[in-house]
């Protein structure tokens, strides 16, 4: 009713005759309903940006502004309140503010200060040693948590905010968009969490998690499969390999826990993966271009590595000195040990030397890793490769 009124008042005030006529079919369109009803769908929309157009064309642009509202209304950026409010269309417009809206506002702020006032008391007659920053963590998790406020069948017309249960629910959230393909892993870890006996069914539940591990061998198997594209396609970044490569710490073998948050430990450098082996150690993954890098050329009848692999090998060799320089410094601010770092270089790919059989490139890399102390170099496919084996025996850590 509301749209209907606005255009309306937008048809009377238009002038040229483009238009009046676009609004006037986009109005009949709202009108069309049956049963009374008004009409909307993708075709107001539609109807709605053909008038805003034609208005611009007659350069009326107070109709182009009403009409941009109108059209932020039917799609649900402009709420209902505020787009009556603004247009006055409460009450066909015999009251100048929405009295009631106004009330309603009023009567909102002053319960909710007195809710948080009565909680902060609560609070500090609990924790007399309490300082700001205790009262605001305090009220920044209870807010987070009432959104899972629930009402109890039990106890009717009482509601209750359960503690904690937002920090739940964002880990929850994390293992299903991490390790399930879930299309809505907020709305499904915000049900999971809501329900202890669905907590209780999937933690217990042999069929279940064998359900979950199947799935999670699913989803990596076709995050190797883009991985694989990516790295055969000579057009890919650096930047790209690396945003596909986030979360994939699974990739380099079951001896890693996660990856580290903070990528820039050293003033200077800044390593594209940190990961984290479960002693906590430092183990660095540098990239490089895959497809399109050369890596070996012929020396005196043997394959060794190009200039290109001996830069990647000097720059890790040069993060993990940085690493060892500031070790103390690293594991007081970061909780890392980066003692006993180690780094990895990924670069190249086969197909970018079709004349070098690929056993020969791995060959190559090989021996020359075998002399380097901490350093490690493979190729894009041999990861993949690795990867996609371990995937077939059902490995998933």
């Amino acid at each position: 009713m509301a749209l209907e009124i606005h255009l309306k008042r937008i048809l009377s005030a238009a002038t040229a005759e483009t238009v009046r006529s676009a609004v006037t079919v986009t109005l009949r369109h709202v009108q069309s309903g049956t049963g009374g009803k008004r009409k909307g769908g993708k075709r107001l929309t539609e109807l709605l940006g053909a008038a805003r157009f034609s208005a611009a064309q007659a350069e009326e642009w107070e109709t182009v502004r009403a009409l941009q509202d109108a059209l932020y209304y039917t799609e649900g950026r402009l709420l209902r309140p505020d787009y009556e409010e603004k247009y006055r269309l409460h009450y066909l417009d015999r009251s100048p503010r929405d009295k009631l809206g106004l009330d309603s506002i009023t009567r909102t702020v002053a319960m909710t200060n007195e809710f948080w006032c009565a909680e902060v008391e609560r609070y500090l007659n609990s924790h007399p040693e309490a300082v700001v920053s205790d009262i605001l963590e305090h009220i920044r998790k209870l807010g987070a948590d009432a959104q899972f406020m629930q009402a109890p069948v039990e106890d009717p017309a009482r509601y209750y905010i359960p503690r904690g249960i937002a920090e739940r629910a964002l880990w929850t959230e994390r293992v299903l968009k991490n390790r399930v393909e879930v299309t809505d892993p907020a709305g499904s870890a915000r049900r999971i969490v809501s329900s202890p006996e669905a907590l209780a069914v999937l933690a217990a539940d042999e069929d279940g998690l064998t359900v979950l591990r199947a799935a999670e061998l699913q989803r990596r198997a076709a995050r190797l499969r883009e991985l694989r594209r990516l790295t055969e396609d000579a057009t890919t970044t650096e930047h790209a390999l690396q945003q596909e490569l986030k979360g994939m710490y699974w990739i380099f073998g079951g001896h890693f826990i996660g990856e580290a948050q903070q990528r820039r430990l050293v003033p200077g450098d800044e390593v594209d993966i940190p990961l984290v082996r479960g002693d906590g150690s430092l183990h660095v993954v540098e990239l490089k271009r895959a497809a399109g890098a050369k890596l070996v050329k012929e020396h005196r009848g043997s394959w060794v590595p190009r200039r290109e692999v001996h830069d990647a090998v000097g720059q890790a060799i040069n993060y993990l000195v940085g690493l060892d320089e500031n070790r103390e410094r690293i594991l007081r601010e970061f909780g890392v040990d980066t003692r006993r770092a180690s780094a990895l270089i990924l670069i190249g790919h086969p197909l970018s030397q079709p004349e070098v059989d690929e056993a020969d490139i791995n060959e190559a890399l090989r021996v020359h890793a075998s002399h380097l102390n901490r350093v490690e170099v493979l190729t894009y496919k041999e990861l993949i490769d690795s990867a996609e084996r371990a995937l077939a025996l059902g490995d998933v850590i």
